[in-house]
């Protein structure tokens, strides 16, 4: 259930769109999320998400190639809705949020079109990084009701636990974790 791999997600969603040329983005922190899903216990679904979302996309739909992402999740703002469960997600068992307060995700490539494709980047999460790469698809874009100008992006990201040192034993349904990002940029 890591930060990290909710910001890769947010990695991934910024290469779509269909601007004419290249733009810098301010990531919306009220507009974009990082969500997760695990199983419990082989018995149903826990799901939850990251309170707490920032970073930069370039975007280009004439050129997708070029487009690049950062994004950051605050670990401690994990909401699973129930306090005492997110209390323990944060300790040591879990996220080690005292140790690695943060989550990132930085994108190396992107293949694809303006409709969508598969970003590359690098996670960090709990300590360790890794080269990952998260399916994305360009929401929309355009103007909003403020004089500004937006792109959204979605993507799903796969993750195993261990593979980012978090070994506590929920059983073996639990192994993966299930993400689900949703990048909303504001155009500078």
């Amino acid at each position: 259930m890591r930060a990290s791999h909710l910001l890769l997600m947010g990695l991934v969603l910024a290469t779509g769109g269909t601007a004419s040329q290249a733009a810098e983005y301010q990531i919306d922190p009220a507009h974009s999320f990082v969500q997760f899903k695990i199983q419990h216990l082989g018995y149903s679904w826990l799901h939850g998400r990251f309170d707490a979302v920032s970073g930069t996309l370039r975007y280009d739909a004439g050129k997708p190639s070029e487009s690049a992402i950062e994004v950051t999740v605050d670990t401690g703002s994990i909401n699973s809705n129930f306090a005492k469960r997110d209390e323990h997600l944060r300790s040591a068992d879990f996220l080690e949020v005292a140790k690695f307060p943060k989550a990132s995700f930085k994108s190396t490539g992107f293949k694809g079109d303006a409709k969508g494709g598969t970003l590359s980047g690098v996670l960090s999460l709990h300590g360790v990084e890794k080269p990952i790469q998260i399916e994305v698809t360009t929401v929309g874009e355009g103007k909003d009701p403020w004089g500004g100008y937006r792109a959204g992006f979605t993507g799903r990201y796969t993750m195993t636990r261990r593979d980012f040192g978090i070994t506590h034993d929920l059983g073996p349904s639990a192994e993966v974790v299930q993400l689900e990002f949703g990048i909303e940029g504001i155009r500078q």
